[in-house]
């Protein structure tokens, strides 16, 4: 029987298919691409813009206003009283223009208004940080999962190759009597299973494609595929605390809960300042121009007027019907809202790290477990497939060796995608996922 050597398909096991494609690119330049395509990024990001515009037009109530102003107007005067005289008909033209200009003094609402402005700015800060985490996460789960749907590919054809040749031995083996033909029928049956799972490896394989090619914006992508030396990265088991601790100040979660705490507490002065005066500085500059002189008098020639004012208007608030009061009262409300909603935040993005953490230990270890696991397979193949030819084993059990050692290659791959993929997560539980995080992993890439 002709045999089938399992450590010549080991780096194509690990490594996947090898990309050639004129569009294979690794994690860093998909994630260029994807910042310009991906529709929910965009959407953030004029979201970001908006909330940016938004901040800016809150320093207006800090600023001086001017105002033009201008009428141009005809009279025309006809007595009907006496005896008609068409001498008497006259006709009057004005024109008046002006510019105002007001600066707020005093204003203490203003001056919340425009301090709620720049936590605005803050804000949008940390949302636009939270979205590119997300878009880095997105495109690396993405990009992982073709590698892993090609792993998968790659062992299920290799599995297909070897089931054929363990149904073209059984078929000798019967026709020379050595064996029957059940173990015929059982080696048929795994050979037609594993064609269906070729079909099925293949169609999943051209569903994560299209999944990445949709993020990043082009077609048939091929990611550069996992370096069999590639070294992953491991975390210590007293590690964790430092994780959670820097989750409470970077997190974008956090932050724009306490943006928003920030926001209330101005509120509340908003509303306090509504029992406070208002101090505005005005100055006003006009010309009045009457044409053909003016109704009240007799003199018909030309008159040209020009008059400057300036002067501080002082408001001072006596009762408003209690409003300023409800007001405060709800203010103070939200804003202990907002702090109960940051102590949340905290606990959450606390606990979402500690479940990273804890996943990409449980990840590392997965691997180390697996690589032992399939050490022990293929030994136990060899074993079955030698106790095979001097007839202490059965085919079956060739088959379920294969089957397990190619399921255990399987869940390898899949765990060392895991592994990259969770130290992304954990970055982006506590918060300081960076684009820069993204070259250690392009490093253990083959491009």
């Amino acid at each position: 029987m002709k045999r089938f050597s399992l450590n010549l398909l080991a780096a194509s096991v690990t490594l996947g298919f090898v990309a050639t494609s004129a569009w294979s690119q690794s994690l860093s330049d998909l994630y260029e691409s994807a910042r310009t395509y991906d529709a929910t990024f965009l959407s953030n990001k004029a979201q970001f813009d908006a909330t940016v515009a938004l901040a800016d037009q809150a320093k207006a109530n800090i600023l001086p206003t001017i105002g033009f102003s201008g009428t141009v107007s005809r009279t025309d005067f006809s007595p009907t009283y006496g005896i008609a005289n068409p001498s008497t008909e006259r006709y009057f033209g004005n024109r008046v223009y002006g510019i105002n200009l007001s600066q707020p003094l005093y204003r203490p609402g203003n001056v919340a208004t425009y301090n709620q402005g720049l936590k605005q700015l803050m804000l949008a800060d940390a949302q636009i940080q939270a979205a590119e985490q997300d878009l880095m996460v997105r495109l690396s789960q993405a990009y992982f999962d073709v590698l892993a749907s090609k792993d998968n590919l790659t062992l299920v054809r290799a599995q297909k190759t070897a089931v054929a040749e363990q149904l073209a031995s059984a078929k000798r083996n019967f026709e020379v009597g050595t064996s029957t033909i059940t173990d015929t029928n059982e080696a048929q049956a795994r050979f037609d299973l594993s064609r269906a799972q070729e079909i099925a490896a293949e169609n999943d394989l051209r569903v994560k494609q299209l999944a990445l090619n949709t993020l990043v914006g082009k077609p048939n992508l091929q990611p550069f595929n996992l370096r069999s030396d590639a070294k992953l990265p491991t975390l210590k088991d007293n590690e964790m605390e430092q994780w959670v601790d820097a989750s409470q100040e970077t997190h974008p979660t956090v932050r724009t809960a306490q943006m928003a705490l920030d926001v209330a507490i101005l509120e509340n002065d908003k509303s306090r300042a509504g029992h406070k005066p208002t101090l505005d500085g005005t100055i006003s500059l006009s010309n009045n121009t009457n044409f053909a002189g003016a109704i009240t008098g007799n003199s018909t020639a030309d008159s040209r007027f020009f008059s400057g004012q300036a002067g501080i208007t002082l408001n001072i608030p006596l009762f408003a019907g209690f409003a300023i009061q409800n007001r405060l009262k709800q203010t103070l409300a939200l804003e202990e809202k907002a702090r109960v909603d940051v102590e949340n935040a905290k606990r959450t993005v606390a606990q979402a790290t500690r479940t990273a953490y804890f996943g990409v230990l449980s990840g590392v270890s997965s691997v180390s477990a697996y690589e032992a696991a399939e050490k022990s397979s293929q030994s136990a193949l060899d074993s079955n497939k030698l106790g095979y030819q001097v007839g202490v084993r059965i085919n079956i059990d060739v088959l379920n060796a294969q089957s397990q050692l190619y399921q255990t290659k399987k869940d390898l791959a899949t765990a060392r995608y895991n592994v990259l993929i969770g130290q992304l997560k954990l970055r982006q539980a506590n918060g300081t996922l960076k684009e820069t995080d993204l070259a250690p992993i392009n490093a253990l890439l083959a491009k």
